[in-house]
């Protein structure tokens, strides 16, 4: 379930929604589909994630990160209320033009340092594959879009 709620989140949805706003409404593409990784990539995926890490810490470390330190329980529960507050700050920038820039880049540095953080991890189940590369995936899209917001 996890690894279809990430697709979802970094890939389908915001591809689908981008598609169906230029089809509508048309505009740049890069500030579209921007958008919509802002919303759905950063905004909603780290809501959710931010969620479940105060809620239930154990299956980041277990099902994740592959870890059974249940001491560092508080440390994820913590990252959860980070996750939170960039995912919202992100939803809510998402529809605020002059926000983009400021919701896009905690989003880019955050998720390109997780995802490079991950990608020296040798060993790695399924769920942190896909958020290794989702990861860099979405840091990677908000770079091109913080680019496009502030060099035009």
């Amino acid at each position: 379930m996890y690894v279809v709620v990430v697709l979802l989140q970094t890939l389908i949805l915001p591809l689908a929604s981008g598609a169906v706003e230029l089809v509508a409404s048309g505009g740049d593409p890069i500030l579209v589909f921007g958008r919509w990784f802002l919303f759905w990539g950063v905004g909603t995926r780290l809501m959710l994630a931010g969620a479940v890490q105060v809620v239930r810490p154990a299956f980041t470390m277990r099902d994740i990160l592959g870890q059974a330190d249940s001491g560092t329980l508080v440390v994820v529960q913590e990252l959860g209320f980070a996750n939170l507050a960039m995912g919202t700050l992100s939803v809510i920038g998402a529809f605020t033009p002059g926000w983009w820039a400021a919701a896009a880049i905690p989003g880019a540095i955050f998720l390109g340092q997780a995802g490079l953080r991950h990608v020296l991890r040798p060993e790695k189940g399924l769920e942190e594959r896909v958020a290794t590369w989702t990861d860099l995936l979405v840091a990677a899209v908000m770079i091109v879009f913080v680019g496009r917001i502030t060099l035009g």
